[in-house]
């Protein structure tokens, strides 16, 4: 006997044939992902070969174009104008002024413009006249206040721009009188001005590359007529020691294949001849006044001796050429080895790359002239010299020292100029080293960011060498820290000790000051210091005065200085006579203002003598420029302007930070009853 089916079997065999299928939809999903993850990677290794491919190509491509670069450097150089004096000289013109807004006058109301309005009877109409007749008259006088202001604001900008533009072409002037006494010397075969001028073609020149150096040391012979000169040529490494770059798949990794030993050689040997046939073709292409003969031409490159391990100039190129043989060649087309060996007689290493040195022609110390090192004197100028050339000369007088040192590339330095090594056992080690060629105090900050950068490099040492000297803030922050600071004074006396050259400055060892000391303050001016500029429109008379001061007391009466105390005991602050465009100048030596001193406040008063009912309603545009003893601006502050009534000002505070640093603060401050009631204020008592 059969049964009747309740439905439930065909219920389960239907979610049993539902799971079936969405297990099987599930496994065609798990398929699908696992090929697009398969062909996704096919496609990812597929980009990346290309991707290292072309990389290594584009590699293989700067190699050529860099040999390429090496093998054209007398082609292009050749190609280049020549040197000339007359390019130096800048044109005598100036921006003209422009008056801007203020050119045009302020447009005066016309009575049309002013009808009576309403008035419906006579009184209201005479009323509504008046009235009229009252704004007309209102607006006509600030309009005429408004033309008077724009006139005399457009004769202070006149004013201005001429005082601007006499010193722009007072500049200009100075650089063109300079330009044409080093010509003359020239043209009269004076040996510093032949080399000045020839020294200046040589660094002037674009047509070398970046990397390569461009130290001289020259003199000239003006009986034989003959400059005699010592050249840097590049390094072997000038040449890539590696031909081409090819991706190997298999290791994921590029191989370089390395360039033919001779092929280097060869090629190092052709760019060495370029230097020196390049180095005669500027020379001789410069030479517009007929003072060049002949030259004597060594090249040399600073490397470790082979024979002795110490560092110093090898000598791999000598030449001497005449002008008129030179000036027959066609540089353009010339084998450059075989013109300088044969055509010119000159010798070449053999084996450059392995330093192997030819003897030197004549040297520049044999000519019995001075000798002129890197645009420098018998001792050249530390301040004057070229920065790449005065980092060289620290690293040189670190390996005097008996310690292995190099200067770092320009771009990626991490903060470090030179990178040194003491061989000595326990307190030797890696010593980085920072150079500030400075004419000022080197602030705080510069010896806190070394020593940030001796513990990012993990150096045992940093040295930071100046041409200038450092505050008492930097002392007390190198105190206790493997830091070593050395100023200019003790730079100087290093290098004299070890046998190398350097001063700074004119003189004992100071730059030439900017302008003379006035009346009663001592003719030296102080060392590191700095000149507050100070300059203002308007026409009005003003004594600009300066406190050196302890909170809102002046330390003493010698420290306020004015025109009857033009300096403090110490020096530290002195007024001296202004430059135009300035209208007052102080120096000061913020390092050198008393250890209680923690404020110095610049304040400007109507002079009484001069303009006794004038007020400081018309002192305006005012600035604050900090200029260094070259007369260099370094920044400059605004100062807010004066007000009606008042006749003094305090224009702004310098104030000691406790790392020994000084902010400036706005002043603002004004005093109706002038100098007087102003040097109250700051305890000073007026009899």
């Amino acid at each position: 006997m059969s049964r009747r089916s309740t439905g439930s079997v065909g219920v389960w065999a239907e979610m049993q044939r539902q799971q079936q299928r969405q297990s099987e939809a599930e496994a065609r999903r798990l398929r699908q992902e696992e090929q697009q993850a398969r062909a996704y990677q096919r496609r990812a290794a597929q980009s990346h070969r290309e991707y290292r491919q072309a990389d290594a190509q584009r590699r293989t491509e700067e190699l050529d174009a860099q040999v390429a670069s090496l093998r054209g450097l007398l082609a292009v150089g050749c190609a280049a104008p020549a040197f000339s004096a007359a390019a130096l000289m800048r044109a005598e013109s100036v921006q003209p002024f422009s008056a801007g807004s203020l050119a045009y006058a302020v447009p005066m109301p016309s009575p049309d413009q002013y009808q009576a309005q309403g008035g419906w009877t006579a009184s209201r109409r005479a009323q509504a006249q008046a009235e009229a007749r009252a704004r007309f008259e209102r607006d006509w006088q600030a309009a005429q206040a408004a033309e008077a202001q724009r006139q005399r604001q457009l004769a202070a900008s006149q004013r201005e721009y001429q005082q601007w533009a006499d010193a722009q072409l007072a500049e200009v002037r100075r650089h063109n009188a300079g330009i044409r006494e080093v010509t003359e010397g020239v043209r009269r075969g004076d040996p510093g001005a032949v080399v000045e001028y020839f020294s200046a073609a040589l660094y002037s020149s674009g047509r070398w590359p970046e990397d390569f150096p461009r130290h001289v040391s020259a003199a000239y012979d003006p009986a034989a007529r003959q400059l005699v000169l010592d050249w840097e040529l590049p390094g072997y490494a000038v040449v890539p020691e590696a031909k081409s770059v090819r991706y190997v798949s298999s290791l994921d990794q590029d191989k370089e294949s390395p360039r033919p030993a001779s092929q280097r050689r060869a090629l190092y040997r052709e760019v060495l001849a370029q230097c020196v046939l390049l180095v005669l073709h500027e020379l001789f292409a410069a030479d517009e006044l007929g003072a060049l003969e002949s030259v004597s031409l060594n090249g040399f490159v600073d490397e470790h001796d082979p024979t002795t391990g110490r560092r110093g100039h090898i000598f791999l190129v000598t030449v001497m050429a005449s002008g008129a043989s030179f000036r027959a060649l066609h540089l353009a087309q010339v084998d450059a080895v075989s013109c300088l060996t044969d055509g010119l007689r000159g010798q070449l290493s053999a084996r450059p790359d392995q330093l192997t040195p030819v003897r030197p022609g004549r040297r520049p110390q044999e000519v019995g002239n001075r000798v002129v090192a890197h645009g420098g004197d018998d001792e050249p100028d530390l301040f004057a010299m070229d920065p790449v050339a005065f980092e060289d000369l620290v690293a040189e007088l670190f390996r005097a020292m008996g310690m292995q040192a190099v200067t770092t590339q320009r771009s990626n330095d991490g903060g470090v100029d030179v990178d040194a090594h003491d061989p000595t056992p326990i307190r030797g080690g890696k010593i980085v080293v920072q150079v500030k060629r400075y004419r000022n105090t080197v602030p705080p900050t510069a010896v806190r960011d070394l020593y940030g950068t001796v513990q990012d490099a993990g150096a045992n040492k940093g040295v930071l060498v100046t041409t200038s000297g450092f505050g008492p803030g930097s002392h007390t922050f190198a105190n206790g820290k493997p830091l070593e600071l050395i100023s200019g004074t003790e730079l100087v006396d290093l290098l004299h000790r070890h046998g190398l050259r350097g001063r700074l400055g004119e003189g004992n060892g100071r730059p030439a000051t900017a302008g003379a000391a006035p009346a009663g303050a001592a003719a030296q001016l102080p060392a590191d210091y700095n000149i507050l500029g100070m300059s203002w429109t308007g026409s009005v008379a003003l004594d600009v005065c300066a406190l050196v001061c302890r909170g809102n007391r002046v330390l003493s009466d010698d420290h306020f200085v004015f025109f009857n105390n033009h300096r403090t005991p110490d020096g530290a602050v002195r007024a001296l006579p202004a430059v135009a465009p300035d209208k007052a100048s102080i120096c000061v030596t913020f390092d050198g203002l008393p250890e209680t001193a923690d404020r110095f406040v610049l304040v400007a008063a109507v002079d009484p003598e001069v303009n006794p009912d004038a007020d400081l309603s018309g002192f305006s545009d005012a600035c604050i420029r900090l200029l260094d003893p070259g007369m260099t601006e370094l920044g400059r502050l605004e100062v807010s302007d004066g007000r009606p009534g008042e006749t003094a000002l305090v224009l702004g505070s310098f104030r000691r930070r406790a790392n020994g640093d000084w902010d400036f603060v706005l002043g603002g401050k004004g005093y109706r009853g002038g100098l007087e009631e102003l040097v109250r204020d700051f305890g000073i008592v007026v009899e």
